[in-house]
């Protein structure tokens, strides 16, 4: 019986794309049938939440995830430390930063690497911090994992790792459910007299919604998207729901200048069946961003039947094939017309609908929970 530390020391229910990943996976791996036994090293956030999920034992380390500087401390020396007096075969740091030394074999999982790629993207020496975080974490690691062939070519580019000792296993989206009856319409819907614009969109908001979700780091590109919106001419203008934002929403005084109140809501951070229920009601998702590893709210948004449209970027081209419409992340006017033409055309709304539910199922987190299975043994045969 082989013992896997799990390194969940990120995790506090804010993360994201990274925390949807450790959820399905650890939910669907199969310690039995593989002779294993996981324990995870819990942030406090964690501990204290449904950890139902994860087949194993969930240790409280005490360290805030929170608390960037004791979350830091933790991921370079708590974790190693606490493999040893555990006598683990092998840690599994799935969110790209590990031990800064270990002498426990180390199964590195990394995502993106934004602060290699896009430095400018990041705050300050919080990008310097993190790329030596991350340069460490990989020297260190025994095997190393990722969600994409183009962050594959990162990795090996930047973090000098040979691709024999990188593992690429795709992420997936949620089972395929049935679609309600779209909000679409082919005619801009009738308006009462108004005052004015504001008013006119209060009295009767044309019956389409768009959905863009992500937190508000500068490559998610969302002053963009808000900028295409206001090109749209306000008759033919889509309502916007913008999710992912703790606190005050710093998109907010750029919704105020393009006088874009009445058409755009800017949502906190929503929880998981919240999120499920705004895929379910919008016409589109739109996903603008400049850089992503792997793209998960576009695949999310096809395992629901709802049309993408998303930055012209190779990573998003991996991930939804022929299925969604690509746009440069840099041209607003485009990208408005790219959305007017799809809103007006059911059919094709339909057909794209038909082809991103086609291509979420050849994703599957049972297939990423064997093939990380299938890394995990290797890691260990590697000793």
């Amino acid at each position: 019986m082989s013992l896997v530390l799990v390194d969940l020391l990120f995790f506090t229910g804010k993360k994201g794309g990274m925390e949807s990943y450790v959820r399905e996976l650890y939910s669907r791996l199969r310690p039995t049938d593989l002779n294993l036994t996981f324990v995870a090293l819990a942030s406090t956030e964690l501990a204290a939440t449904d950890t139902s999920w994860f087949p194993g034992e969930v240790v409280d380390s005490g360290i805030s995830g929170e608390d960037r500087v004791a979350w830091a401390r933790g991921e370079l020396f708590s974790v190693a430390r606490f493999a040893r007096r555990l006598g683990a075969d092998l840690i599994h740091c799935p969110a790209n930063l590990g031990p800064v030394y270990s002498r426990i074999p180390v199964l590195l999982t990394v995502h993106d690497l934004l602060p290699f790629r896009h430095p400018e993207y990041v705050p300050g020496a919080y990008s310097v911090v993190l790329r030596t975080m991350i340069r460490v974490a990989a020297r260190g690691a025994r095997r190393v994992l990722t969600v994409s062939t183009a962050s594959r070519v990162d990795i090996v580019r930047y973090l000098h790792v040979p691709e024999a000792r990188i593992d690429v296993v795709p992420l997936a989206g949620k089972p395929s459910q049935p679609r309600p009856a779209e909000p679409v319409a082919s005619q801009p819907a009738a308006r009462e007299p108004a005052e004015d614009q504001s008013a006119v969109a209060e009295v009767a908001r044309l019956p389409w919604q768009l959905l863009a979700v992500g937190n508000r780091m500068p490559h998610k590109n969302f002053p963009l998207l808000l900028e295409a919106l206001a090109l749209i001419p306000a008759d033919a203008r889509p309502h916007l729901v913008v999710t992912g934002s703790h606190g005050d929403d710093p998109l907010a005084p750029l919704v105020a200048r393009l006088c874009l109140d009445s058409w755009v809501s800017l949502r906190g951070w929503l929880g998981a069946d919240e999120l499920d229920r705004l895929y379910a009601e919008s016409t589109m998702v739109v996903f603008p961003t400049l850089f992503e590893g792997f793209g998960l709210p576009v695949l999310e948004a096809m395992s629901q039947g709802c049309p993408v449209v998303c930055s012209s970027i190779p990573v998003l081209h991996e991930v939804a094939g022929d299925a969604a419409v690509y746009v440069s992340p840099l041209d607003a006017p485009t990208l408005a017309a790219s959305i007017t033409k799809l809103l007006g055309d059911p059919a094709e709304l339909r057909r794209r609908s038909a082809l991103g539910l086609a291509r979420a199922a050849t994703f599957s987190w049972e297939r990423t929970a064997r093939q990380t299975e299938a890394s995990i043994q290797r890691a260990l045969a590697a000793r």
